[in-house]
């Protein structure tokens, strides 16, 4: 009696523990997936509805018979591969994962006893290579392991809840939830304009192929928000199948990878020079007829066949001029310089939310050789990643006020600018990169009606087993006058043949890029300038020349195909009075080409956006 009173009264509690343990079971439940989006909500990362199937082979009564019976049902799944993966094993045993199947599949393969099918939600990136670098992509348990999908990946995968469960007489679950409910898993909106990125991976695509170069990178910034609206590199990779690429390939390399930027970085080394009054745009310098001795070496021009004197520094820049620059860094002097590269950012990561990101490559040292100090001036002995640069010229488009990229879109974030040089000296620096683009090196990146501002770059490439092999050229600009400024850069690496400068190579893209979102994208087509029609009630118009302006004979010219500015300045030549409507090239004009002119008279110009062959 006395053992059967302890056993109903000591040990009670004992013995309902134990009982709950052996029938109560948990299990961790994570929510779906979160999606990830582009600005527009248009869908960049998702899930669809897939399945997976295990079993327990001891448990399988005829493993032959079972396992024959799910290849049936699911023809995909060979016998032959099916009876290898149950061999000798006794234990929980995946025999597929993640597979898409028909409602009818699915009722087969639970009649099939002794096999088990769960839902399970699958990763599916719609779009493929489009922003795959930037969106990176998850393993087989949907844990992200590269790009947003890795950095958010806590706030996409949510926090899971716990079950509890019993089984019932039949040996079915019956789900009890616990008091721990987690958290659903969020959406992700990203900065990226998903039609931008699709015709910006297009044009890097088109000339990395005419040039047969190694690859390429490019980005677009908006300068008043930091928002990231296209970024990605090429060769790229389909999220959807990343172990069919290299590993290369899958990394965002215009954050990652830094390399010497060449030319485009002297507009920092004249700002400098401006912002320490140590010259002017006007101040001239003597450039050695190309040929330049520092210590033991012989710097020379980036295009040996200009064998410069004096320039102006509005010159050096215009014609990137590497003695020219040198000259004004040694006036300058290492320490100054270097104040006005590390408050650029030179040196330090932006901070945009790609993991990896490099804080390119900067001397800590005080001083340096004047070797050195001549090719810091000019973009050699320093490395930069794109987005450095990007966030870099954004200071000048914006007025001088820096602005942190960013490749997610916060609607309640508030921007934060950081003023680093006053308002005059971006426009000084402007201006000269406004001349760049019309009367030098970056003439190729013209755009019909806007102003546009921009360097291009032809730097030496660092080879793996040391010195230099091969080019990056680049251009980076921006239009100007736009009531919704945005920067473009754009490189290519190790392009081929005979046309390998940043100009030729790289200054293309940037223009195709450009004149999409002018011409093109819908939420900048109201980037026209004031008065301006808006692009998209417009339609396009291809351009065609004339050859005939009846300029100086007492006649109308010919302003068909002409841009706003060519028109002005034609219309002066006649002393005509310009009337313009619209924006692009004109397309009608009154009166006629020929009328008799009379001085002051008003001519009045239909413009529409230009279209090429």
């Amino acid at each position: 009696m006395g053992k059967a009173v302890k056993v109903q009264i000591i040990d009670s509690e004992d013995l309902i523990a134990r009982s709950e343990s052996q029938i109560f079971r948990e299990t961790t439940v994570y929510p779906k997936r979160g999606s990830i989006y582009d600005r527009k909500g248009n869908p960049l990362a998702i899930n669809i509805q897939t399945y997976s199937i295990f079993t327990i082979p001891k448990n399988l009564e005829n493993r032959n018979d079972s396992i024959r019976k799910l290849s049936k049902a699911i023809p995909k799944l060979s016998y032959e591969s099916l009876k290898k993966k149950i061999k000798g094993r006794d234990r929980y045993t995946w025999l597929a994962r993640k597979v898409v199947l028909t409602k009818e599949q699915v009722a087969k393969v639970k009649d099939i006893k002794g096999i088990y099918i769960d839902d399970v939600p699958k990763r599916l990136y719609p779009n493929h290579e489009i922003a795959s670098q930037t969106l990176g992509f998850v393993g087989i348990d949907n844990v992200g392991l590269a790009g947003i999908e890795y950095l958010f990946n806590d706030e996409l995968k949510g926090k899971p809840k716990v079950v509890k469960y019993v089984k019932d007489a039949k040996g079915r679950p019956i789900k009890f939830e616990s008091q721990d409910l987690g958290s659903s898993a969020k959406d992700i909106y990203l900065s990226i304009d998903k039609e931008v990125q699709a015709a910006a991976e297009g044009f890097l695509k088109e000339a990395i192929v005419e040039h047969d170069a190694d690859g390429g990178g490019f980005g677009v910034m908006d300068v008043q928000t930091g928002e990231i609206l296209a970024i990605g590199n090429y060769p790229t990779f389909d999220p959807n199948f990343p172990g069919e690429s290299a590993g290369k390939n899958r990394r965002l390399s215009f954050v990652t990878d830094p390399f010497e930027p060449g030319s485009t970085f002297k507009t920092f080394t004249i700002v400098s020079a401006f912002e320490n009054k140590i010259a002017t745009s006007d101040t001239s310098f003597y450039c050695e007829r190309g040929r330049l001795k520092v210590e033991d070496h012989i710097i020379t021009e980036s295009d040996s066949c200009k064998k410069h004197e004096w320039l102006t520094v509005e010159e050096i820049l215009k014609y990137s001029s590497n003695i020219g620059t040198t000259k004004l860094a040694f006036d300058l002097t290492f320490p100054k310089l270097k104040k006005t590269l590390t408050k650029f950012g030179f040196g330090e990561k932006t901070g945009i939310e790609v993991a990896g990101e490099s804080r390119g490559i900067f001397t800590d040292k005080e001083n340096v050789s004047p070797l050195s100090l001549s090719n810091i001036s000019f973009g050699q002995g320093v490395a930069t990643t794109g987005v450095q640069m990007l966030a870099a010229y954004s200071v000048i488009a914006n007025k001088g006020l820096y602005i942190k990229p960013t490749l997610i879109k916060d609607g309640n974030a508030t921007v934060k600018a950081r003023p680093l040089i006053n308002e005059t000296l971006a426009k000084q620096a402007e201006e000269m990169l406004i001349k760049v683009v019309e009367e030098g090196t970056g003439t190729r990146a013209k755009i019909p009606m806007f102003k546009i501002a921009g360097k291009t770059s032809t730097a030496q490439r660092v080879s793996p087993d040391g010195g230099y092999r091969g080019y990056i050229g680049g251009f980076i600009g921006y239009p100007t006058d736009v009531k919704r400024p945005f920067v473009v850069y754009a490189y290519i690496d190790n392009p081929k043949g005979r046309h390998y400068y940043g100009g030729s190579t790289a200054g293309p893209v940037f223009k195709k890029i450009t004149e999409y979102l002018l011409f093109k994208n819908k939420d900048f087509g109201n980037l026209a300038l004031k008065d301006d029609l808006p692009i998209n009630k417009i339609d396009t118009v291809k351009v065609k020349h004339s050859s005939t302006r009846y300029v100086g004979s007492g006649r109308v010219p010919d302003f068909m195909g002409l841009d706003k500015r060519s028109s002005s300045k034609l219309g002066d030549r006649v002393n005509a009075k310009i009337i313009h409507r619209g924006i692009g090239v004109v397309v009608e004009q009154s009166p006629e080409k020929g009328s008799p002119l009379k001085s002051g008279e008003s001519i009045i110009l239909e413009y529409r956006p230009p279209s090429y062959d």
